[in-house]
């Protein structure tokens, strides 16, 4: 005894790994949202399984971050990726890239799957076929995409989604 303390020994015999990832190795690219709308955003997608989070500039982007605060505001999501992995008991931390235009990210990333959602998509999400690979999917910001993005990812092969009848906001 320890002034009062009895001191206990545990023996581990045995792990059990539990695999709470999904098998879809999804990319979020996001259109940077102001405040809250962004943490949220990142929150919830992460509970939803994405692999990757790439913030993006949208044409329709309200935020603009001087140079100062950039890395101030990606650690600040950062931490809002590992509390949610906390939250809901993910085995891997998503990875979160630096914020990128439109351009770069089509010139860098590979996909099997390209898909931007657009609340006048001609194709509903019920439709899809399993991608064989990584899966890029794009969300703009409030207020959504310009239509010039939408025709750039249309050109890039996208498929323009949609979740249904609904808006979200």
């Amino acid at each position: 005894m320890l002034a009062g303390v009895e001191v206990i020994s545990i023996i581990l015999e045995k792990f059990s790994e539990i695999e709470r990832e999904s098998p879809l190795e999804i990319t979020l690219v996001q259109g940077i949202s102001r405040g809250e709308r962004m943490d949220y955003t990142i929150q919830k997608a992460v509970e939803l399984g994405v692999h990757r989070i790439v913030p993006f500039k949208s044409l329709r982007t309200g935020v603009r971050l001087p140079p100062d605060r950039i890395e101030r505001r990606l650690e600040h999501w950062r931490g809002v990726i590992h509390h949610a992995c906390e939250q809901c008991g993910r085995n891997r931390v998503p990875s979160l890239s630096s914020i990128q235009s439109l351009d770069e990210i089509l010139a860098a990333e590979s996909f099997s799957l390209g898909a931007v959602l657009n609340p006048n998509g001609m194709v509903d999400i019920s439709q899809l076929e399993p991608a064989p690979g990584p899966i890029l999917l794009v969300i703009g910001p409030e207020g959504g995409l310009d239509d010039a993005e939408i025709e750039q990812l249309r050109e890039a092969s996208f498929l323009n989604l949609r979740l249904g009848p609904r808006v979200l906001r």
